[in-house]
């Protein structure tokens, strides 16, 4: 079980005390290595990665390398090549969505699930009317659940495409991917996965799920922002156009066309972000220092704890499942009477930091009947006096407003 006093390894947590913060879907804080590992790539091997022959250039290109590697042993790629760094998973998943795209055909179809963050949404549907293609949506119950026969519904003979969230950033509901994934391979689909809510909070093994890609994004996990990974099976990169044309993509240029450089390199135009590839291999290797099984152990204790202060709370409605374990560490809620903008700001007061609003998630709002919500979502460094101040703080809130109760 992980102590509370890793807190110490978060600079930012130290820097301020007083403050409990509860963002964490939206991104995590980083521990010191990461920002030591950004730090020291500036200050020892800052120089432009794979062209280079001087030393200095050459360490760069390990860095990157070396974070490619450490990307594919903590995801279970086969590969270190079926890594492609972005910028985030937003990034990713447009790549993802633009290269699939464009072999798309009139009357081929793209399921889509109605969880989905905008960033695995929007893409889809551009992608869609560029390719005079439908889009059928995988429905979900009132609790985020998608069922078997949903699934099922939503696919077709004309299907080609799946792309669906592992957890929710709304309800931190789990969708069953190996078993989904399993169902549109069956019918001839691409399995597309956003792991932005998964990779930072549970063991993900890629070819144990077997996605055809995945996407997340490491400032989600202790690394730095303008950093993300998009996976994808080596054959089917391979086959896939590029994304972006520049520098470093190339093998060859002429005045009559060009070739495109070997993998993952084809999808990587311009600079890399090697300090952030740096920073991003010490957020794993600090992961990995830690174990998955202190990790989860210590986010379902939280759950818990938050289950139980939120579900206590009069006029508090909570979203999605009705048991701790469902919701791993996102809590998605309404306060009845007040809105969530208000509620957010008078929590920032009491230095309590969660988000409110549609969480980039609109059509799931849609779905669910509601406009706007707080969420408060949790990591392994938050405590159990952190949830009680929560609680304690949302049960003032209504007489703050004017009500009587």
């Amino acid at each position: 079980m992980i102590d509370p006093s890793i807190r110490r390894d978060f600079p930012l947590l130290q820097h301020y005390p007083e403050l409990a913060y509860l963002d964490s879907a939206a991104t995590a804080q980083k521990p010191a290595c990461v920002i030591e590992a950004e730090k020291r790539f500036y200050e020892e091997s800052n120089a432009n990665p794979l062209r280079g022959l001087y030393p200095l250039s050459q360490r760069a290109t390990e860095a990157c390398e070396g974070a490619r590697e450490a990307v594919a042993r903590f995801i279970g790629a086969a590969k270190p090549e079926e890594i492609i760094f972005t910028r985030n998973a937003t990034e990713a998943l447009n790549l993802a969505a633009s290269c699939l795209g464009s072999s798309l055909q009139p009357g081929d179809e793209i399921a889509l699930s109605i969880l989905e963050h905008h960033s695995n949404f929007l893409p889809w549907l551009r992608a869609a009317e560029k390719a005079g293609t439908r889009v059928r949506f995988i429905e979900c119950d009132d609790r985020g659940h998608i069922s078997r026969e949903a699934f099922l519904e939503a696919l077709s003979e004309r299907t080609k495409l799946v792309a669906m969230t592992q957890i929710s950033n709304v309800l931190g509901v789990e969708n069953p991917i190996r078993e989904f994934a399993a169902l549109a391979h069956e019918r001839g689909a691409l399995f597309i996965c956003d792991g932005a809510q998964s990779v930072p909070h549970m063991p993900v093994d890629v070819q144990a799920l077997d996605v055809d890609f995945l996407a997340f994004s490491a400032h989600k996990m202790g690394g730095p922002m303008g950093m993300g990974v998009l996976y994808g099976k080596k054959k089917l990169l391979a086959k896939m156009p590029p994304f972006l044309l520049g520098g470093e993509m190339i093998e060859y240029v002429s005045r009559d066309g060009a070739s495109w450089a070997e993998l993952p390199h084809k999808f990587e135009a311009g600079t890399p972000n090697a300090a952030g590839a740096a920073g991003l291999q010490a957020a794993i290797e600090y992961y990995e220092a830690l174990g998955w099984e202190a990790i989860v152990a210590r986010e379902e204790a939280l759950s818990r704890t938050a289950f139980q202060v939120l579900s206590a709370l009069p006029h508090l409605h909570l979203l999605g499942g009705d048991s701790p374990e469902a919701h791993h560490g996102i809590f998605t809620f309404t306060l009845e009477g007040v809105h969530p903008h208000d509620i957010a700001a008078i929590l920032s007061e009491e230095n309590l930091c969660v988000r409110a609003g549609h969480h980039c998630a609109q059509p799931l709002m849609q779905h669910l009947g509601v406009n706007s919500t707080i969420r408060a979502s949790l990591m392994f460094y938050n405590t159990e006096e952190e949830i009680r101040r929560l609680g304690a703080a949302l049960s003032g809130v209504r007489r703050k407003m004017g009500y009587a109760d």
